[in-house]
């Protein structure tokens, strides 16, 4: 059949990549002139940097990225990296110790700085172990078939009704029960800023899949009693190198790619989609469409509304979206390491996450005093950067839609005030010894 994928993000290229490994007729068009959507890396000047991702979850051969990887033969074109994070908190830091001290290492670091909460640190791990599990077993399933997979299924349940009684908790609630101390709930909750949504009214028994110990200690070993830990890379040379690679499986397969190459409209007859119409002008016409982009762009201005059922619309209507991000990208001239010691550090400056996140969500961006990242993918990749030189990555969370002002008018003013923001770590040294 003839397809027509609409968009190189990398799940426009997973779809694409699997549709010519079939034998099918594929076309991507791509609106902009860099494939990979934000899965792109930029250029210039000599530095480079991501767009998006920076620390990823799922390459393992066991997670379901490993798996497509591995199926479509691609699993030798990129490079991991295995890293993990530091996270520094208004009066306290946690990075890993420099010599190993096992997958709780985190739990005891916890426990010497609250004793107070032994008990509480003891319950919410095994808590977290039992979630670990779960999780495990459910990367597994879409891979099962038959008795292996009613057999996975009957022990997810088993496991599920040990922790069922948190099912209709918020993360919130899930804290308070643990713990009693503000300042240990929020190195757990920090992490709901990067998805902007309130403790109060997340998910309570996600909490340990957004606090995985992997993400901050690279040495604990994958698989454990309950299965194999999620695992967190880096890719070396950027993201790129991925899209990269679906890229040349795609084309080496027959498949057609074409940035700059907007679609203005998918043409319906009779209930279904037959063809898409290009910017200029070109008509399309294909077997399958596959639109990989926003939903309210793809069904409001490409279908249009007419062609949908109310209640899709009404769904549509009611879907949350998530706030954006603001990032600065910047090249530097001296060593980060003497000041941050990882690639990676999350940074907060509250532990009102509740709070910082309402802010946010009522349109008043923080200029990064509640809290930023700093990625330096050249200490990764000396590629990346010039020669003795260091590209990096200051990234927040910010309001889609200022309360006060535009983006327009406002970017310059706040990229110059995250910049003063994430210059406090600078000044204040806050690499010691381990």
């Amino acid at each position: 059949m003839k397809v027509i994928v609409i968009g190189s993000g990398i799940a426009g290229l997973t779809a694409a990549a699997y549709l010519v490994r079939e034998g099918h007729n594929v076309i991507i068009y791509e609106q902009f002139s860099e494939l990979g959507g934000v899965t792109a890396t930029i250029h210039q000047d000599g530095f480079s940097w991501d767009m998006g991702p920076l620390l990823l979850e799922g390459f393992a051969p066991h997670e379901k990225l490993g798996k497509i990887l591995t199926e479509l033969g691609l699993s030798e074109k990129i490079q991991l990296i295995n890293d993990d994070r530091g996270q520094v908190l208004p009066d306290f830091q946690i990075w890993h110790p420099k010599e190993y001290e096992g997958p709780y290492w985190r739990r005891e670091f916890f426990k010497k700085m609250f004793p107070f909460e032994n008990e509480g640190l003891n319950q919410y791990y095994k808590f977290y172990d039992r979630m670990m599990s779960i999780m495990y077993i459910g990367n597994q399933l879409p891979f099962t078939k038959g008795l292996k997979a009613f057999i996975l299924k009957l022990k997810l349940l088993l496991k599920f009704l040990r922790v069922k009684k948190y099912s209709n908790w918020s993360a919130s609630q899930v804290m308070d029960f643990f713990f009693k101390e503000e300042k240990l709930k929020a190195v757990f909750l920090s992490i709901l800023a990067d998805l902007v949504v309130r403790p109060s009214q997340f998910f309570g028994l996600g909490i340990p899949s957004f606090n995985v110990e992997t993400a901050f200690e690279k040495r604990i070993p994958i698989e454990f009693k309950g299965g194999k830990y999620p695992t967190y890379h880096f890719i070396r040379n950027g993201c790129e190198q991925l899209v990269k690679a679906f890229v040349d499986y795609i084309t080496n397969n027959g498949g057609r790619i074409f940035p700059d190459s907007k679609i203005i409209k998918i043409i319906i007859k009779e209930g279904k989609a037959v063809a898409v119409q290009l910017e200029d002008e070109t008509i399309e016409e294909s077997d399958i469409i596959i639109a990989s982009g926003g939903v309210l762009n793809t069904f409001y201005n490409l279908v249009g509304q007419d062609y949908l059922p109310k209640d899709f619309i009404e769904n549509i209507e009611n879907l949350s979206y998530m706030e954006s991000v603001f990032f600065v990208n910047i090249g530097i001239d001296f060593d980060p390491s003497q000041y941050q010691r990882k690639p990676l550090c999350y940074y907060y400056g509250t532990y009102d996450i509740e709070g910082g996140i309402d802010n946010c969500l009522k349109g008043n961006y923080h200029e990064g005093k509640d809290g930023f990242l700093i990625y330096i993918p050249s200490m990764h990749s000396p590629e990346m950067a010039p020669k003795e030189k260091h590209a990096v990555t200051i990234y927040t969370i910010a309001p889609h839609e200022l309360k006060n002002g535009n983006w327009s008018d406002k970017k310059e003013e706040f990229s110059e005030r995250l910049l003063i923001e994430t210059g406090q770590i600078k000044r204040k040294n806050l690499v010691k010894d381990y």
